[in-house]
């Protein structure tokens, strides 16, 4: 397609393409010159980077020692906002006094909501109950129903450590940080960087929409079924941990551990269960 420009009496003709890249070029300011190289002001100089690789070394490594002997967890994900009065805090509570009678550590963000009621749960009928907790400005404090707890500075060390120790995931009806989670090791499920790993999904209602969603992700190819054959959608707490309980067996042998205390690791809990 052209357009045919009247000038000092001469007929031009230019496609309306290079028109506009002309006009462009002449109106548009590059926020970066075309020749040179540059970084936004982000990057720090190299010693506060190798500062902050430091710290997250620290982090994982004191992690490491903490939670060596904590035994198999089943972590429990979910909002912080849940008071104790709503039916998925109490929900949540019951998960946790069942995967105490199973033998596993329950393991949570450590904070409010159906993190403390999962703790809580375990941490009143004779089960281990572990908290990661996060520094937040707001919203998030460590729950007083746990044996042990940490406390990250960065969200990605302590996500690696709620999936390294656990051989199941529930995941209670929450918000972003939940939704970061469950994409996560779904992600992780799917790339088989973890395998045989059940993950239940409590509260069908809540996640209907989300469930139609994955469905129609299978449905265009950009996933495939077979990603969510451990995925358990369910309002049924015998269906979850049956769903949790038939994966463990058919996938996993307990074997006791020699205890070596080579990172000065702190002693396990002593429990009577």
């Amino acid at each position: 397609m052209c357009y045919t420009f009247l000038k000092w009496g001469n007929t031009h003709t230019i496609s309306i393409w290079n028109y506009l890249k002309q006009f462009i070029m002449k109106t548009t300011e590059r926020i970066l010159p075309a020749t040179q190289n540059y970084y936004l002001e982000g990057p720090k100089p190299r010693v506060n980077e190798l500062k902050f690789a430091w710290r997250v070394f620290i982090e994982f490594l004191n992690a490491f020692r903490v939670l060596h002997f904590v035994g198999p967890c089943i972590t429990v994900f979910g909002s912080a906002r849940f008071k104790p009065d709503h039916p998925y805090y109490k929900a949540s509570e019951e998960f946790g006094k069942r995967i105490a009678k199973m033998g596993f550590t329950t393991m949570t963000g450590g904070g409010p909501g159906t993190m403390e009621a999962a703790n809580k749960g375990a941490f009143e009928n004779g089960g281990k109950s572990i908290g990661l907790n996060i520094k937040l400005p707001f919203e998030q404090k460590l729950n007083p129903y746990v044996h042990k707890s940490l406390t990250f500075t960065h969200f990605f060390s302590r996500k690696v450590m709620l999936v390294k120790y656990s051989y199941a995931f529930i995941i209670m009806p929450g918000g972003f940080g939940t939704m970061d989670e469950f994409f996560e090791t779904l992600t992780l499920v799917q790339t088989k960087t973890i395998t045989q790993f059940p993950i239940v999904v409590f509260g069908k209602e809540y996640y209907q929409p989300l469930l139609e969603l994955i469905e129609r992700m299978a449905e265009e190819g950009t996933i495939n079924k077979a990603d969510m054959e451990l995925v358990l959608f369910t309002d049924d707490y015998d269906e979850a941990m049956n769903h949790i309980k038939t994966y463990i067996r058919q996938n996993y042998v307990l074997k006791p551990r020699k205890r070596v205390w080579w990172l000065f690791e702190p002693k396990p809990v002593s429990l009577v269960l």
